[in-house]
């Protein structure tokens, strides 16, 4: 389900896969041409998911139930969603996060091999369903993303495996819904990569207010 008003993307994809800087190049060109964005990310963009971002990302917290993980991830995708996203799309801006519930999919349903069905039921129950007018996918192979960090938190410190799940299950949403989805290879140029999404976002530029 797709919100009537405003225009709604986030980025996704693995670890260094430079999903924070792709998502600034966008607010940055389209602000400079009047748009209205919000700039966000998961988790912990909101003062609930602060404390919520610091349970499940650090070293310090340990081994939690895997069905507790997703439950919390999912408590701050609820918070975001309805104190964060939806009212800035309902006064039309454009909406661009950094990580959403494809991240959660990924990562606590197949990096974790959790039911995927279950973790997207809950996903998409948090989310009020929810879902971006387009999906970023920023393809890196996890060893050259995590490569990237001299230190790690209690995700990034999961094994490469893991990880090799997690890509695939990005892939696979992006296959199964192309219409939805962009995939870009995030060892490309970053001037390169913000082209290609802008270039695919400015035909739902109509939705969004200046």
């Amino acid at each position: 389900m797709h919100t009537t008003t405003g225009v709604f993307v986030c980025f996704e994809g693995g670890e260094g896969a430079g999903k924070s800087t792709q998502a600034r190049e966008l607010a940055d060109a389209l602000e400079s041409r009047g748009y209205r964005t919000l700039l966000t990310f998961e988790p912990g963009d909101t003062t609930v998911g602060k404390e919520l971002r610091r349970i499940v990302l650090d070293p310090a917290t340990g081994e939690l139930s895997h069905r507790t993980e997703v439950l919390l991830y999912a408590a701050d995708k609820a918070e975001h969603v309805d104190t964060v996203v939806l009212p800035a799309l309902e006064r039309g801006e454009v909406v661009i996060t950094d990580r959403y519930v494809d991240s959660m999919l990924a990562y606590q349903g197949a990096g974790r091999a959790l039911d995927l069905p279950d973790v997207d039921r809950v996903a998409r129950w948090a989310t009020r369903d929810l879902r971006p007018h387009l999906t970023v996918v920023l393809d890196l192979d996890p060893e050259h993303g995590l490569g990237r960090f001299d230190e790690r938190d209690r995700i990034e410190g999961e094994s490469l495996d893991f990880f090799v799940r997690a890509r695939e299950a990005f892939l696979a949403l992006a296959a199964d819904d192309p219409d939805h989805y962009l995939v870009v290879d995030a060892a490309r140029p970053s001037h390169e990569i913000a082209e290609v999404v802008l270039t695919r976002v400015e035909p739902l530029l109509g939705q969004a207010l200046r």
